[in-house]
């Protein structure tokens, strides 16, 4: 199968191409090694060929220093690499071709069969370009490809030219003047000259080939940053924004949720029925299908999440966010580029920490790496949903909007307040000296594709559940064998023990204290009992503690783990939700999930480390564990004591 390298500087359509080429026929992982995100696909390029597509890390050139970028001149210089290509696609912004081909100028001398695809094609008239692609192709020695993901063209021309790959020449555009290299005395030096020289030869190029009538540009997007950007009215934008996504969170989300909460409860319901009384049956009804519906139920929230921050990235806004966050990011210590990785933490904080590799100050990619944990990841979206329904009423409101979802807002601007003061705390704490420059490209406006944004929502989505999925199943397993089994006689004889206890009662008030009893005495109950006293004061009961050791490995098996042990032994089958907002405290008067212990689990959930893996990912990116577990331990005592003010003042 042939293979075929994407690679291009960021924002000029290269993941757009990418999809328009492979379609559903996508696979993500990391590459061998690295912990760096590795899209491949499969293409048809004709009846008989087929392409494996290799999507690379966008960059600028290939003297970048960054682990991502790193991974792409990894792929394309060594020849051992599994991903080694057959050819390569330049992907290149019809608006900034002086700046994009440096990179490609770089590629074409090593080696490959390297094809220029310039983007946006749609733009040209709006732009008042002109380009002469025979006199391009004749200068730059390869073929080019004049495309439009957004418009769905050019790609078969493309096809066209990967199949007839081999035809493209090999032979180097641009020849170094060595005299000019010979008289720089440092390596930095030799690629100054050396970037020098490229684009002399590259402005050459253009003159020949390439005109744009500055008169016909349309202005639009200059009149939009002035208000996107503004130092007040933009601030006021993106809250007004983030207020917008997070009501609807709750709002689009309730009904699907709803179902399928309802759903996965008459399922378990369905197969008591159905299915012979005994221990695979109480497995599949107790332990396996409130596990995968304690995931499933949030596909709703996380797939709307996810799409609203696909809109935000399609469009060009991110960057404009990004850009206006600088300004106080540096007064808490931050680089700008430090909030890339606190805004892409909403998803998951792996990923956003590994982004701190750009970050060239090692103090200011310490101190992001440290805080970022803080903000709300896409895990704990399900601890806060299922918490804010319980005690906050879905037809509550404050001012007109949804109380839930300001909640929910409130919590997430929680978690990025927290981040900046640590950041700043950090900042006086540590004593490291740094020097770092912030540069950012704003990319141009655009209508998002809807195309690129359902397989974005597609695949993080998937990712969400089945990585989620394989924990969460594998823990609702294990923990229905530790709270179906007992090591004392006490738990062999419940049903004995109770019943002579009890002789008034009737058969299903029997049934229920049975459950009861043997829950407490179960392995899960001895070890929730057992760490039940240094808990208790912040309003949790022992079940809830084995949720909070449990989500240790993912936030989103709280859900899971309360799903699985209030199904043990339980003969009527409910929601998950509704089930916690029943359960009582040893009284059998006080609920447990009270309006105290509810904002004191929030306030845990907030400010606790995320999981087990974001640890792992700190102690890899710090070389060393002392700043893992300074982290965990700090913010533990603080979500401690948060949860514990909270619980103390409120109840």
């Amino acid at each position: 199968m042939l293979k075929v390298a994407l690679i291009g500087n960021p924002n000029t359509g290269k993941t757009s191409l990418f999809n328009e080429l492979t379609g559903l026929n996508q696979k993500v992982g990391n590459y061998p090694g690295v912990t760096v995100d590795k899209k491949t696909g499969t293409s048809k390029l004709s009846d008989s060929v087929k392409a494996q597509i290799i999507d690379l890390p966008g960059t600028y050139s290939i003297n970048s220093s960054s682990a991502d970028e790193e991974v792409a001149i990894e792929v394309l210089t060594n020849k051992d690499n599994t991903y080694y290509p057959d050819a390569v696609v330049v992907v290149a912004d019809i608006e900034n071709l002086k700046r994009n081909l440096l990179l490609y100028t770089q590629v074409k001398e090593l080696g490959l069969p390297t094809i220029l695809a310039i983007n946006m094609a749609d733009q040209i008239e709006k732009k008042g370009i002109s380009i002469n692609i025979q006199e391009l192709e004749k200068s730059l020695k390869t073929k080019i490809a004049l495309i439009s993901t957004k418009k769905s063209k050019g790609i078969s021309d493309l096809k066209e030219i990967l199949i007839d790959y081999q035809s493209v020449s090999l032979e180097s555009c641009f020849n170094f003047k060595e005299t000019l290299l010979a008289e720089a005395k440092t390596e930095k030096q030799k690629q100054h000259q050396e970037t020098i020289q490229r684009y002399q030869f590259i402005k050459e190029t253009l003159s020949k080939s390439y005109e744009r009538d500055a008169s016909k540009a349309t202005d639009l997007r200059s009149k939009l940053d002035k208000i996107l950007l503004h130092p007040i009215f933009g601030y006021v934008i993106f809250f007004v924004i983030l207020f917008g996504i997070f009501q609807a969170l709750f709002s689009w989300s309730e009904a699907p949720m709803d179902f399928i909460d309802g759903s996965f409860a008459s399922l378990s319901e369905w197969f008591k029925e159905v299915l012979p009384s005994g221990l695979f049956t109480d497995l599949l009804s107790e332990g396996i299908i409130p596990g995968i519906g304690g995931v499933v139920i949030f596909i709703p929230q996380i797939a709307f999440l996810f799409l609203f921050l696909a809109v935000l990235e399609e469009s060009g806004y991110m960057s404009r966010v990004v850009f206006l966050m600088d300004k106080i990011m540096r007064r808490f210590g931050l680089s700008g580029k430090g909030v890339v990785p606190l805004i892409s933490g909403t998803a998951c904080a792996i990923p956003a920490i590994m982004a701190t590799r750009n970050i060239e100050s090692w103090k200011e990619r310490l101190l992001t790496i440290l805080v970022t944990p803080f903000t709300t990841c896409a895990a704990r979206l399900p601890v806060y949903a299922i918490l804010i329904s319980i005690i906050v009423p879905s037809s509550a409101t404050y001012l007109g909007f949804n109380t839930q979802g300001l909640v929910l807002m409130g919590l997430y601007l929680l978690g990025f307040v927290s981040a900046i003061g640590a950041s700043y705390i950090l900042n006086k704490v540590i004593k490291l000296k740094s020097t770092s420059y912030f540069v950012i490209e704003m990319p141009n406006y655009q209508m998002p594709l809807v195309k690129n944004i359902g397989l974005t929502v597609l695949e993080k989505t998937k990712a969400f559940v089945f990585d989620a999925g394989k924990i969460i199943l594998a823990i609702s397993i294990l923990l229905w064998v530790l709270a179906s089994f007992g090591p004392s006689d006490e738990f062999s004889n419940a049903e004995e023990i109770v019943t002579n206890s009890n002789t008034n009662l009737s058969k299903e008030e029997i049934d229920v204290k049975v459950a009861s009893y043997k829950l407490e005495r179960s392995y899960i109950g001895v070890l929730g009992k057992g760490i039940e006293p240094v808990i208790e004061p912040l309003g949790y009961d022992w079940k809830i503690g084995i949720g909070l050791i449990t989500s240790f490995a993912a936030r989103e098996v709280f859900v899971g783990t309360m799903a699985t042990i209030y199904s043990v032994g339980s003969e009527e089958e409910l929601p998950v939700k509704e089930k916690m907002m029943k359960e009582l405290r040893a009284d059998r008067k006080t609920p447990i999930y009270s309006f105290a212990t509810g904002i004191s689990l929030l306030l845990f959930y907030a400010f606790a480390m995320q999981c087990m893996s974001t640890v792992a990912i700190v102690k890899r990116e710090t070389n060393g564990w002392k700043w893992p577990l300074v982290q965990m331990g700090v913010m533990t005592v603080i979500a401690y004591m948060s949860a514990l003010i909270a619980y103390q003042f409120l109840k």
